[in-house]
């Protein structure tokens, strides 16, 4: 399936899928069942998709269809109408099981959809189904997953990232054209880096969190993964804005985050719209132990932002090397408190033979839940049991305030902050399964900006060691997407880094 310059349907972006439905060129119809085929006769080897539904989805192309036969794509807002999507099984749906990568939800169904799912599915879009992901949304590798684990399309052998692998990965293997993640620590920015893909965290607060099953609730934050800024921004102005379900929603008016990133800045010029950028260069995210293919596409990315016309400053952020622990006393202790709801009582899997309630809830959990989630689930009761909570929650908290401010001195001296997402490229399969420890370790560059609550993407820049993507991360202040999407639009103008796909895509 083509339209009329011979590129397949399956290598268009969102905004070119949009205004091809919009100027009639092929159907959401021919669409959805172009990417349908493409995921059956790929999926098997990627391991992307935990749930499909051809059914529903040809419906909902049916429907977008008819609504851009009346001329509703024309309307703001209509950019996204017949545009195929699928979502991490994090978000609740109510026409498909949503599991969160875990047995214990195996079968479950919602009653109600999520918001960020509603509000995609009113702009128009067409969701295939739901993407696997690690288990509750805890690793960094889609390799905790209950079902199976996710293959990066560059190279099967090494993970896609985590925990929004599947997410990654089937935008990186041209199965769709976006999908949803979410980012607790880094898992929508490490995932992108590892597959080649553009993906945002928002400001914490601008998605709602209502049907989003909680990790950690004062870190969790939903946004959008595509091929570019440009689709990243359709996406999120889709799926934002305040909702009175969730109390740490912001209250904002609705934000056109196609329209900031499309504004020009004071002062630039065609040939540098960067120009009077101000992006902050932190010591801490260039130490000696950053892998040297990294480091070489990182900084040719910021060369290329350079002949745009930004500046680059040196910053410092002092308590980067905090960020690590802070986050795992902080982010166990709230999926301990969180998780204690599955208990095999009111929804999910329950152990089939128990001696009285105490027992089934033992059963319930040993059977359900994953290594890696019991791992969390225990480090977060004992920070928060007695005569540890001050010693070590606490203590976390008043340290995230400190790494909090480290941001705001950073942001007195430029506009954006800029570093790698990770130490290295994908790893082999395995390799952080066996050392936890060096799985949470390849997280220290996106944990300050979760911890902060800040906005953060991966843009990609380059390939490193086997030819793997690498992504240059982009850190702003609160509510500066805008500015984010504007910086990364400019650098994907100029370059093509995020064009590149896998081989035998």
């Amino acid at each position: 399936m083509s339209i009329s310059n011979n590129t397949p349907l399956h290598d268009l972006g969102v905004a070119e899928l949009g205004q091809g439905l919009r100027d009639k060129r092929f159907s959401s119809v021919e669409l959805t069942q172009h990417l349908l085929q493409r995921v059956q006769s790929s999926d098997s080897q990627l391991g992307a998709f935990l749930h499909v539904d051809a059914e529903h989805a040809l419906a909902r192309a049916r429907a977008a269809d008819s609504r851009l036969a009346a001329g509703e794509g024309a309307q703001a807002g209509g950019a996204l109408i017949g545009v195929p999507l699928a979502h991490k099984d994090i978000f609740v749906t109510a026409d498909m099981p949503t599991t969160a990568g875990s047995k214990i939800l195996a079968g479950y169904r919602s009653p109600f959809d999520a918001t960020v799912v509603a509000r995609l599915n009113a702009a128009g879009t067409v969701s295939l189904g739901k993407l696997n992901c690690d288990e509750f949304a805890m690793g960094s590798a889609n390799e905790n997953s209950a079902y199976q684990p996710v293959a990066n399309p560059w190279d099967a052998s090494r993970v896609p990232g985590g925990s929004s692998g599947g997410s990654a990965a089937a935008v990186a293997a041209r199965l769709l054209p976006a999908s949803t993640g979410t980012d607790t620590g880094g898992s929508i920015r490490q995932p992108a880096s590892f597959t080649g893909i553009t993906g945002i965290k928002p400001t914490y607060g601008i998605c709602s969190r209502y049907g989003m099953i909680a990790f950690a609730s004062s870190l969790d934050q939903a946004g959008p993964m595509a091929r570019s800024a440009e689709d990243c921004a359709l996406l999120l102005s889709a799926m934002s804005g305040f909702d009175e379900r969730d109390a740490t929603s912001v209250q904002q008016a609705p934000q056109d985050f196609h329209a900031q990133m499309l504004s020009a800045r004071e002062g630039a010029t065609a040939a540098q719209p960067l120009k009077g950028l101000r992006i902050g260069l932190p010591r801490e995210f260039f130490p000696a132990a950053l892998s040297a293919d990294v480091n070489s596409a990182v900084r040719a990315g910021l060369a290329e932002l350079e002949k745009l016309g930004a500046t680059l400053v040196d910053v410092s952020l002092p308590r980067t090397e905090l960020a690590i622990p802070v986050y795992y006393i902080i982010a166990p202790a709230e999926a301990s408190s969180n998780l204690s709801r599955f208990d095999g009582v009111k929804f999910g899997h329950r152990a089939a033979q128990y001696d009285d309630l105490l027992d089934m809830y033992k059963k319930t959990r040993a059977e359900g839940f994953g290594a890696e989630v019991k791992r969390r689930i225990m480090i977060g009761s004992y920070v928060l049991s007695h005569g540890y909570y001050d010693a070590y929650y606490l203590q976390a908290q008043k340290l995230r305030r400190m790494i909090a401010d480290d941001f705001q001195q950073a942001f007195k001296q430029c506009d954006l902050i800029a570093g790698p997402v990770a130490p290295t490229v994908a790893w082999k399969h395995g390799e952080g399964k066996d050392d936890p420890v060096k799985a949470y370790l390849a997280d220290i560059f996106t944990l300050p900006g979760s911890l902060a609550g800040l906005p953060g993407m991966s843009v990609p820049v380059g390939l490193g060691e086997g030819g793997m993507p690498v992504g240059l991360q982009l850190l702003g202040n609160y509510f500066k997407e805008g500015q984010l999407l504007h910086t990364a639009h400019a650098l994907q103008q100029a370059t093509d880094w995020h064009r590149a796909a896998p081989a035998g895509i």
